[in-house]
Formats: C-alpha cells, structure tokens, sequence
C-alpha cells in the first residue's frame, strides 16, 4: 500500500505535481467549491449522503456505516473501471473529501493496494480551504499591480485581453467571477460562482503570477456581481499606480454594443436588467429607456446610460478609491479595435519596463 498524508500547505505546495485531484464528496459539495481542477468521483452521491446520514441519525451509526460501506464500494469500483484501468503505475493523484475522513480514505486505501503511490490530504477539504483564506493575502503582498481605470466602456476588458497576448501578466477579476461588475453586469449562460469558489480560482489564479513582473488588473469596486474581492486584494489594488483609459462617447458605444451583443439581441433582457435601474433614475426615466430599446434605439440608450448613469461621480469615485489615480499615467485609445488595443498594450508594455 502506498497512500501519504499531506497538509494542506504542502498539497499546496506541491499542487502541479500531482497528475490528478480527486474530490471524492458528493456532486453538491463539489459544484459548491472544489479544489482547482480537481475531478469528481464521489465515494457517496447526493441522494447516497442523504440517505445514510438519515439513517445513522435515525435508525444507529451501526446501521449506516453497513449501508455506506456497501454504497462506497460499489461507486469506487465504478470509478475504477471508469477512469483508472488505463492509468500505469507512476500515476500519482491527490484525493480529499470534506475532512479527509472515510469517503477519501476509502478512495485512497483501495488505489494505493492497487499499486499507485496516492497522496491523501490531512483535513480535507476544510483544512484546504483554510489554507487559501490564509495564504490569499501572502500571494498578494509581493506582486505590483498596475491598475487599468476609465468609465463603462473605455476598453479595460479588452486592453487587459490585448497585454495577456503580448506575454503581460494579467489578473482578470471579471472572468474569474464570471461577471461584468455593474447593474447590467450580468452575463447569460454563466452562472457566478459561489464566494467560496471565487475564493479558490482567485487563490489559484494568484499563486501562477511572477513577484519580479508587473500585474495588470482592472479597477473593480469591492462586489463584482454577487462576489466579493477579498480585502488584501482590494487594498492592494487601490494602493497600486493607475492607468487611466481615454476613448470617445462614440468609441465607448460601439465598444458596448458588441461586447454587450446579447442586449442588442433580446431586447426583453435588456429591460429586465434596466428595471433595477429605477430606484435611482425613476419609472419616467427608466420607461423611457425601455421603449426606446423596443423601438430598435439601443446605441442611444446605452449613450444615454454612460451620460445620465455610469459617468456622472466617476472621477470622484474613482480617486476616492484609488490613491494613485489623480497621477495614473494617461492612454489614449484611437479606437475600440483590435488593432487599437493592441497597439495600446505595446505602449503600455513598453513604458513599464
């Protein structure tokens, strides 16, 4: 048998030398939050935890610990015929379930007599998770971040897009949230994810980046979404030195009409989200809006949006926010192209080396 109990800091440590992660809790816990890249071959599904979690607190620990046993075996086996017949010998996973009890134990115990040499992490779960928490803010504190800064619409998401093709490292917080960080931020088909997976994939995300080189990260407030930027990060950034995008009223609507392309599409959508909007800008308003867009006139209405909601307070806002903003180094973009960006980038790059 060859199974090895590691820390959660040493599987940390050593993330990228293992071939695979393996969650063994259920498929619940795992679209919840799991460790980065991990795969998910539950010991007990959904309905099996369920089950033998009523029993052990209804009937005896007996009874469900027979039960379990039983379910346990017959779901590793079919992982193993699954995904493990073709693996050779020096394949090496790490495996964890939520405390690093019986479900990755078993998991554990049965690949190991099998011949491979498995890593199983101490605590689990739970004991990894209170490792990113705690080692977030170590990640952040040697990095130099370079903050892109500019209204709804000047092109931060592309430009960052445009530096990580030319070799920038890039911190994209927008992506990792799987959201666009505004009142129509929202991005169809992609769900957010839990806080606690946003936490992860920030962890993982942060753990790649080099000390020795810039890291290009756009302005967001503390929320993107329904997520939150932990505060080491969010202090970080809006310490850091700003740049500040310049693209015309023009530019900036051309820009929002392609990214935002599913707005321009689905009219019915684009007022459900112009419906949160009323509150601060009022039903007159807001209605207005709203039969504007099922009238076809989306490009004015979205310059209406970045004139009358998005820009006014801005400038404000932003130096509130970030210190070094009122000295952020100006760029100016011809356009919302890729060309533009693209050259935009090149003279970013080469004013901070």
């Amino acid at each position: 048998m060859s199974v090895h109990l590691i820390s959660a800091l040493e599987a940390m440590a050593r993330y990228d030398q293992f071939d695979a992660v393996i969650d063994a809790r259920s498929e619940g816990e795992h679209a919840e939050d799991h460790l980065p890249g991990a795969l998910n071959w539950p010991s007990l599904n959904n309905e099996e935890r369920i089950q033998v979690g009523t029993l052990y607190k209804q009937v005896s620990p007996f009874e469900a610990q027979k039960i379990g046993a039983s379910l346990v075996a017959a779901n590793i086996s079919r992982h193993i015929q699954t995904h493990v017949l073709d693996k050779a010998r020096n394949w090496q996973p790490l495996i964890y379930c939520w405390r690093g009890g019986k479900r990755s134990n078993s998991l554990a115990l049965i690949l190991g007599q099998i011949g491979f040499k498995v890593h199983l992490i101490e605590g689990g779960y739970k004991a990894f998770r209170k490792a990113v928490i705690e080692d977030t803010p170590e990640r952040v504190r040697p990095l130099q971040f370079r903050v892109l800064c500019g209204p709804t619409g000047s092109g931060k998401t592309r430009l960052l897009q445009a530096l990580a093709a030319q070799g920038a490292q890039v911190l994209d917080l927008e992506a990792l949230a799987s959201h666009r960080a505004s009142v129509l931020g929202v991005i169809p088909g992609r769900p957010q994810p839990t806080q606690k997976a946003f936490e992860t994939l920030l962890w993982d995300a942060l753990r790649r980046l080099d000390p020795r080189r810039p890291v290009f990260v756009e302005a967001e407030s503390k929320k993107v979404g329904n997520v939150t930027i932990p505060d080491s990060l969010i202090q970080a950034m809006r310490a850091s030195p700003c740049v500040r995008l310049e693209l015309s009223l023009q530019g900036r609507v051309q820009l929002l009409m392609e990214d935002y392309e599913y707005f321009v599409k689905d009219a019915a959508f684009f007022c459900e989200r112009l419906d949160r909007l009323t509150d601060l800008k009022g039903h007159a308003v807001v209605d207005d809006w709203k039969a504007r867009v099922h009238a076809g006139q989306i490009a004015e209405v979205v310059a209406e949006l970045l004139e009358k909601h998005y820009d006014p307070g801005y400038e404000t806002s932003t130096a509130r926010n970030f210190r070094q903003y009122p000295d952020a180094l100006k760029l100016a973009l011809s356009g919302p192209d890729a060309d533009a960006m693209a050259q935009a980038a090149s003279t970013l790059l080469q004013g901070s080396r």
